[in-house]
C-alpha cells in the first residue's frame, strides 16, 4: 500500500507537484461545482457517507488528488493502479488486499484505478462484484468520454463527476501557494518572479496545474534564490511547451465540434481560431479538410454547390505544396463555408430514403421504368411505356413518375429559400406545376 500522506524522507526526490499536493480540501484548487460548500464531493468527504464513481476530466484537474484526499478523511487504505501498468493479476492482487484489511483490522479500501478506460471489457468486469459487496470503494479517473468508454455494467454501479479544466487564475493562485510554500532556502530567499510572469506560465500551462507547477520547478533549477527572473529566462522553460490536445481524446472531439458548429453558424472568426486551435495543438491538417468536406455536403449543399469544390481544391493544394501555403488554403475554405449561405435539405432528404428503405418492404421496380435488354423482358411490358424526357416539351416528361408505385407521392428533398437552392425550389415549383395540369399522370395522389 503507498501512504501517500506520510513524509518522504529528506533525501528522497519528489517533484513540485508531488510536494504542493493538497492534505485537504481547504488546499484544493479549482472544481468548486464539486468540492465548494454543499456540493456532492465535499459532502462526501465531510460525512464519510460514500459510493463508488468516476472522476472524469483532462490531465492535470486533480482527479488523484481528490482520491487521495477521500482515503485520508475516511482513514482508509488506499490502493493505486494504473489501466496502463496493471492486469487482471493486479485487480486480484488488490482484492486481496481489500479482503484481508477489512476482515483483519475492519479497515475500509479505497481502490484509485487511473486511466480505467484502457481497460478492457473482461478487467472491468472484475471490479463488479467487490463494488457490489463494499470489498472497496471505487474510484476510477479517466480522461475519455465514460459513456463510450466504460462498460454499461460499472456505469451502473458508479456514478459520474466530471472535472472542469482549471481557470488561469486556478493556476497562478497554485503557483503562488508553490513559491510561498516551497521554494524557501535556508536564507528564506524565494524564487524572485512577477506576477505577469506567474500570469504567463499559467496561460502557458493550459488548464493543466501539474503542468504549471513542472514550469515552475524548472524555472527554479535555472535562477539563483533571491534573483529576479528574466524574461529570457521564462521564454526558455516555455518555449518548448506543447498544448493540451488528445488526438483520440475528448479535447479533440470537443475542439472539432467547436470548428464543425462554427462553420455551420457561419462564424468565419469562430471556424478560425478553433482551426488555429487544433492545429497549434498538433492535429494532421487534412482531418480539417475531410471534416469540410462533410459540411460542405451536410450543412451547405445544394445552396452552395461550390462548397464542396472548393474544400476539394483545399485538399489539393494541402497536397501539391505542403503545410505552410496548404494549411492557408485550408482556411480559405474553411472560411468560404462559414460565410456560404445555408441547407442541410439534402443530408435531410438522403436520411429519410435510407430510413424508409430500412423501414419498408422491396417494393418493386415500376414496368415503365425496368431494363428490357431481352426479347423476354420486352415482351413482359418492361420499359415499353418510358417516355424520354429528351423528347418532351420543355425537356420534361410531366406527370411522369419515377418512385414505386406505394411511394408515388412521396417528397424528401424540401429546398430552402437559402442561396442556390431558392432557384431550385422555384424549379420544382414550376415542375410540380406542370404535373398538376399534365394529362398523362401516371399515378395521382389520393
Amino acid at each position: 500500500m503507498k501512504d501517500l500522506f506520510s513524509d518522504a524522507p529528506s533525501s528522497a526526490y519528489q517533484p513540485l507537484a508531488a510536494k504542493m499536493r493538497p492534505t485537504s480540501l481547504d488546499d484544493y484548487i479549482g472544481q468548486s461545482h464539486l468540492v465548494g460548500a454543499g456540493k456532492p464531493l465535499r459532502r462526501m468527504v465531510e460525512t464519510g457517507h460514500c459510493h463508488s464513481f468516476i472522476l472524469w476530466g483532462p490531465p492535470g484537474v486533480g482527479k488523484t488528488t481528490f482520491a487521495q484526499l477521500l482515503s485520508h478523511a475516511l482513514e482508509a487504505q488506499f490502493i493505486e493502479l494504473s489501466a496502463v501498468m496493471s492486469g487482471v493479476k493486479d485487480i486480484r492482487a488488490a482484492v486481496d488486499q481489500a479482503k484481508q484489511m477489512r476482515s483483519m483490522k475492519g479497515t475500509q479500501t479505497v481502490l484509485f484505478v487511473d486511466e480505467v478506460h484502457r481497460f478492457n471489457k473482461s478487467q472491468q468486469d472484475a471490479f463488479l462484484p467487490y463494488i457490489e459487496d463494499g470489498t472497496f470503494l471505487f474510484i476510477g479517473a479517466t480522461t475519455e468520454n465514460p459513456a463510450f468508454e466504460l462498460n454499461s455494467a460499472l456505469l451502473s454501479r458508479a456514478r459520474v463527476y466530471r472535472l472542469t479544466t482549471p481557470t488561469v487564475d486556478d493556476i497562478q493562485l497554485a503557483l503562488k501557494r508553490a513559491l510561498q510554500q516551497a521554494f524557501v532556502s535556508e536564507q528564506s530567499a524565494r524564487l524572485q518572479i512577477s506576477d505577469e510572469f506567474l500570469s504567463i506560465m499559467a496561460q502557458a500551462a493550459d488548464g493543466d496545474i501539474r503542468r504549471g507547477l513542472n514550469f515552475l520547478e524548472i524555472l527554479s533549477d535555472l535562477v539563483e534564490p533571491g534573483v529576479q527572473v528574466t524574461q529570457a529566462q521564462l521564454e526558455d522553460v516555455l518555449g518548448g511547451s506543447v498544448r493540451r490536445f488528445d488526438r483520440q481524446g475528448d479535447v479533440f472531439y470537443d475542439q472539432i465540434s467547436a470548428f464543425h458548429k462554427s462553420v455551420r453558424g457561419s462564424s468565419p472568426d469562430g471556424a478560425l481560431y478553433w482551426m488555429a486551435r487544433m492545429l497549434d495543438g498538433g492535429c494532421d491538417p487534412l482531418y480539417i479538410a475531410r471534416r469540410l468536406l462533410a459540411i460542405a455536403s451536410e450543412d451547405i449543399g445544394n445552396a452552395d454547390p461550390r462548397a464542396l469544390q472548393i474544400g476539394l481544391n483545399a485538399w489539393d493544394v494541402f497536397e501539391r505544396v505542403g503545410p505552410g501555403e496548404g494549411n492557408r488554403a485550408i482556411a480559405q475554405a474553411a472560411v468560404y463555408m462559414a460565410c456560404a449561405p445555408k441547407s442541410n435539405a439534402v443530408y435531410k432528404a438522403f436520411n429519410q430514403a435510407m430510413a424508409d428503405v430500412a423501414d419498408q418492404p422491396s417494393y418493386d421496380v415500376p414496368v415503365h421504368l425496368r431494363n428490357a435488354p431481352t426479347s423476354l423482358a420486352k415482351s413482359l411490358g418492361h420499359g415499353s411505356e418510358y417516355r424520354y424526357a429528351h423528347n418532351e416539351e420543355n425537356g420534361y416528361a410531366a406527370g411522369e413518375n419515377y418512385l414505386p408505385e406505394e411511394l408515388a407521392t412521396t417528397r424528401y428533398y424540401h429546398p430552402t429559400d437559402r442561396g442556390l437552392e431558392k432557384k431550385i425550389t422555384d424549379k420544382l415549383a414550376w415542375l410540380a406545376e406542370l404535373d398538376e395540369h399534365s394529362p398523362m399522370q401516371r399515378y395521382e395522389e389520393n
